[in-house]
């Protein structure tokens, strides 16, 4: 008995030495220690969710961090796959979307993309009660499954990648704010034509 615990814990130290971890008990270590965090539905189950995650992996989420993960839109969608008989679906196909904008200094935004998630799941009609349970319950292990995506997402973003993006943004916002001054000074100094007068006969 003792052999054989020795052996778990063994095999236990040397996969964790190789990376490898156990579904669901790896940790969410993020460069960032700090985010705001905002959303279309800003009580919804997925920010909530995300919030909660990101507290957990040692994040301080409030309002006036320097960077901002905004949650631009999320839809759920489904379709019918195939049919059974009586005009029934029989395989309905789940999607979820995400689209997320990471947002700097002066509400810059630095990068944004989208995270889909999507599953199968068999209707049967003759028992619909349990099968828009089921729905229900692939849903929620969707939505786990988008919050643990992003939180990959935002592993990739180290202080320093989110530095270089900012000066990016700051150089594209005051190029964009040169040619506006200069379109406007242009304009200004554009002498005015006057009216045509029609002589009066």
């Amino acid at each position: 008995m003792i052999k054989r615990n020795l052996l778990v814990m063994g095999l236990a130290v040397l996969l964790s030495a190789c990376g490898f971890q156990l579904r669901g008990t790896g940790t969410n270590e993020l460069s960032l220690k700090e985010l705001d965090l905002s959303a279309r539905n800003a009580y919804g189950d997925t920010v909530t969710q995300l919030r909660q995650t990101l507290e957990n992996s040692g994040v301080r989420v409030y309002t006036g961090a320097t960077y901002k993960l905004n949650l631009v839109d999320e839809r759920e969608t489904q379709r019918n796959l195939s049919y059974a008989s009586a005009g029934r679906a029989s395989d309905i196909e789940l999607s979820t979307a995400l689209n997320f904008e990471v947002q700097g200094r002066d509400h810059l935004p630095l990068m944004g993309d989208k995270i889909e998630v999507q599953k199968v799941v068999s209707h049967d009609g003759n028992n619909l009660v349990g099968s828009d349970s089921e729905i229900i319950q692939v849903r929620k292990e969707m939505r786990r499954e988008l919050i643990q995506r992003m939180m990959v997402r935002l592993q990739q973003l180290t202080p320093e990648k989110l530095a270089a993006l900012q000066l990016t943004a700051d150089n594209k916002a005051k190029a964009d704010a040169d040619a506006l001054k200069a379109a406007k000074e242009y304009e200004d100094n554009t002498p005015k034509q006057s009216p045509v007068e029609v002589p009066v006969e």
